[in-house]
């Protein structure tokens, strides 16, 4: 019996502990979050009831005191004389005001703090506040919004408006100086000095803003707005004495600079632009980010006339399936090559919801495989939950998988278990590739099907803005519509693999983007997709 009871506590444990984390990765799971603060509303408005009833009986108790104490201290003896009198004081004295001494320090606040306590352990973690602040640079940055469209809150699609406090955005920019990106905590400590500037009030004042916001800009390598800065925070606080010291520095850099070289002094154009607070995003490791993120804004798309004339869409029956004879699927072609179809009403709002539901309990952060060592790991580029579902796990399972069998003409038996991937905030899968390179032939031998001949992937949610799936190396982007998928393939037909296929998940701008997804391998396709000597589609 002790064995069991430790064994549900530990399960419990290990539940709590995966709840806490990575809330931020997926919209479904962040849902159980409003609830549960909706429960805690609850609680502080009861505990506030009882705290108003209590204050209440105190200030009764306090004026009809006050009334008697006011009377009696104009003439004491006199009021003293009557014995009734006499008694009450000294019953007050003894006897009353203990009591209210008492109903002081009675806490009304029991019940909300078991609740709070109890429900704490549900709560995001730092790391969930951290990861939501990234994301929003994240969407920041692809989607080019400037601080203030975001701290206004006005988004595209958006039916809750929301804006950032002050210090909101302190808080943003303190993450992002944390991080050692100090890009970002200019652009964000720049902003809520901007606000306070407006009169906004807030915790932070505009002395810790400029501590940050001096340093940053140092560290962006503009000794001149940092020493005009932090002059402007000596004027609010002469005696801070980082301050002072890093001014001196900042002056005995200029000095010896002037010293160094008199003509490569910064004109007076230069130096405006450098006091505008413009600075250059800091390169990264990915080649095509400018490409990719112009996808996703749907810029630089490279849909031409001549090969829009070469699109069709028409019914499908899967080379005269049995399954599709009768009702046949609308196929659309999304791009001519390497060829992308997209399948119009292939799942319904019913097996949509199943699928969401089988999946919800069960997702985790999605993992990626290191090139390096071989293992999944977490990554920051891939910023999602996925789940992956049996088809005994439900007969729609099996029913989507049949029919995903019959629209592709492949064999399904040899195929990965169906994917199910939720995005959260800013959630993305930058650039990849489905399918192993050369350099890692061992990535898939664990399943002994070969490597991902093929991609079909289900969107099972619009998406409001934001959230496209983008091919950099060939300019296309292709946006969600709930109930339809998307199929190409990732190998040739001599088994070498399509580069041109590298694809991104773009950033959800707003919305919560569910997607489901089937790869197809090597093995079992023999006979459906026969081999071919040379690198045609």
């Amino acid at each position: 019996m002790k064995f069991c009871v430790s064994a549900v506590l530990l399960i419990s444990i290990t539940w709590i502990c995966h709840t806490r984390a990575e809330f931020f990765t997926s919209i479904g799971q962040m849902t159980d979050l409003i609830y549960r603060e909706k429960d805690l509303v609850h609680s502080l408005k009861e505990y506030i009831r009882a705290e108003e009833a209590r204050l209440s009986q105190i200030k009764r108790w306090a004026a009809k005191v006050d009334d008697l104490s006011i009377m009696s201290s104009l003439d004491p003896e006199g009021y003293l004389a009557h014995p009734v009198n006499a008694y009450k004081l000294v019953k007050r004295l003894n006897t009353d005001w203990v009591d209210l001494e008492n109903l002081i320090r009675q806490d009304s606040s029991t019940g909300f703090i078991a609740n709070l306590t109890m429900q704490r352990q549900f709560f995001p973690s730092e790391e969930d506040e951290t990861g939501a602040a990234k994301a929003l640079m994240r969407l920041q940055d692809t989607y080019k919004l400037d601080p203030e469209t975001l701290a206004s809150g006005r988004l595209p699609g958006t039916t809750f408006v929301s804006s950032l406090t002050a210090d909101d955005c302190f808080g943003m920019g303190k993450t992002a100086y944390n991080d050692g990106d100090y890009y970002h905590t200019v652009l964000w400590m720049q902003q809520t000095l901007k606000q306070l500037d407006e009169g906004e009030d807030a915790i932070h004042s505009k002395v810790d803003v400029l501590d940050y916001l001096s340093y940053a800009v140092f560290q962006l390598g503009d000794v001149h707005r940092a020493m005009e800065l932090t002059r402007r925070l000596i004027a609010f606080d002469s005696s801070h004495e980082r301050a002072g010291s890093n001014l001196r520095y900042f002056e005995k850099m200029l000095e010896k600079e002037r010293a160094e070289d008199q003509h490569n002094e910064t004109s007076p154009a230069e130096e405006t632009a450098t006091h505008a607070g413009i600075y250059a995003r800091p390169l990264d490791y990915l080649p095509e980010r400018e490409a990719y993120e112009a996808l996703c804004r749907g810029e630089g798309v490279k849909m031409t006339p001549k090969r829009e004339k070469r699109l069709f869409c028409r019914y499908h029956n899967g080379n005269k399936n049995p399954e599709l004879l009768i009702s046949p699927v609308k196929e659309q072609d999304e791009w001519d090559s390497p060829r992308i179809v997209r399948y119009i009403d292939v799942l319904s709002d019913e097996e949509i919801e199943m699928i969401k539901t089988l999946a919800l309990p069960k997702l985790a952060r999605a993992t990626v495989r290191d090139p390096k060592t071989g293992v999944l790991t977490v990554a920051n580029y891939r910023v999602s939950k996925s789940a992956w579902l049996e088809e005994y796990d439900d007969p729609v399972i099996a029913k989507v998988n049949q029919r995903m069998q019959a629209i592709t003409g492949l064999n399904v038996q040899t195929a990965e278990l169906l994917q199910v991937a939720n995005y959260g905030m800013g959630g993305q899968y930058e650039p990849h590739f489905d399918f192993s390179r050369k350099e890692e032939p061992d990535a898939f031998k664990r399943l002994g099907t070969g490597n991902r001949v093929a991609t079909y992937l289900n969107y099972m949610s619009d998406v409001q803005a934001g959230g496209a799936t983008v091919f950099p190396d060939f300019g296309a982007a292709i946006w969600p519509k709930k109930g339809t998928a998307v199929f190409w393939y990732n190998l040739f037909r001599s088994g070498e693999g399509d580069y041109r296929t590298r694809h991104a998940a773009c950033p959800v701008l707003v919305g919560s983007k569910w997607v489901s997804n089937k790869w197809f391998h090597e093995r079992g396709q023999e006979f459906l997709r026969p081999c071919g000597l040379t690198e045609v589609d």
